[in-house]
């Protein structure tokens, strides 16, 4: 297999790429990955300005998410590694769409902080700990009566990707029965014990006591979860949003939370971020809140870098890269 030679090398700060993550021993990992190549790191503006003249026509590949504009002015641009999972920016950039390079994202960077956060809600959801901790603040003595157990109920994870995959995985080592939609439900996974395609929807709805939404923003998820489709769970059934929020219609939630429709939601995103100082959603007492932080870990960026290096040594080999997005699916 002949092997393939990068020119140049560019590394943009973005909101994950900062000098702070890019230190000299990632910096030397980089260059050691691709020996060939030149590594240049830009750090703003005017760093674009001074370098980009000379950089432009050699850069081949990008790691980091660039200015919308700047992408016309890598003409030779093959390849770039984004620092995040999602890609669903791309559909609001059309000449990035039609630009001829490869895109991959982090995937798989936040399975691990993301399953544990979903965990964290089903926990608290399942045992009432936030009215609990509410009557700690108050100095109030309350014995709850109405909990539940997480040991053998059904999960219904929307979406399994490598985040869904991993809470199946965490879900399966819970006594839990699984089942899971994906767009080719012929991906069969260890940790799920029933596997649906989208037409699957309304029945993994209806069996399940935790739905768990793990799907990537796409045009076809967009609004997923509505009024009908909130109307298929059992009453007693919670829902847990780690992925977009425009993926629930917010509006049909808070109906079926304030109506007792289903029993309670744990929500990390939102329609609108940060959530409306007057969103019914803040005064529910079956509701968890947390701020868009469900994939933050300390081991963020080792993530980022471990799957960086590795594409860089299976690109210069010719061999398929991890987590090559779809540009017309955006995932």
């Amino acid at each position: 297999m002949t092997e393939r030679k990068i020119s140049a090398i560019l590394i943009s700060y973005d909101i994950v790429i900062s000098a702070a993550a890019m230190t000299e021993r990632n910096l030397e990992r980089i260059r050691q990955a691709a020996p060939e190549a030149d590594v240049v790191v830009i750090k703003d503006k005017d760093d674009w300005e001074t370098k980009a003249k000379g950089l432009a026509p050699k850069a081949d590949v990008a790691f980091g998410l660039l200015p919308l504009a700047r992408y016309g002015e890598l003409p030779n641009l093959r390849w770039m590694q984004q620092a995040f999972a999602g890609a669903d920016w791309i559909f609001n950039f059309p000449p990035v769409l039609e630009k001829d390079f490869i895109l991959t994202t982090a995937s798989g960077v936040h399975a691990i902080p993301i399953s544990e956060h979903i965990l964290a809600m089903m926990f608290a959801l399942s045992r009432g700990i936030p009215e609990s901790i509410t009557k700690q603040q108050e100095h109030r003595w309350k014995r709850l009566n109405k909990v539940v157990e997480i040991d053998s109920a059904t999960i219904g994870i929307i979406g399994l990707g490598k985040i869904g995959e991993k809470m199946a995985e965490k879900a399966k080592g819970l006594n839990m029965r699984v089942l899971a939609t994906r767009r080719n439900p012929q991906r069969t996974s260890p940790y799920v014990d029933q596997m649906f395609g989208p037409d699957g929807l309304a029945e993994v709805l209806s069996q399940s006591d935790w739905v768990v939404i793990t799907a990537a923003m796409t045009p076809e998820t967009n609004g997923l979860i509505g009024e009908n489709e909130l109307k298929l769970m059992k009453k007693s059934a919670c829902i847990i949003n780690i992925a977009r929020g425009a993926i629930i219609r917010e509006k049909a939630l808070i109906q079926a939370l304030q109506e007792g429709r289903i029993a309670g939601a744990g929500l990390d995103v939102f329609e609108t971020e940060p959530l409306p100082a007057d969103s019914p959603l803040w005064d529910m007492k079956n509701v968890i809140i947390t701020g868009h932080y469900a994939g933050v870990t300390p081991h963020y960026f080792d993530r980022v870098m471990d799957i960086f290096v590795e594409n860089l040594r299976r690109y210069r080999q010719g061999e398929p890269l991890l987590n090559v997005v779809d540009k017309k699916l955006g995932y």
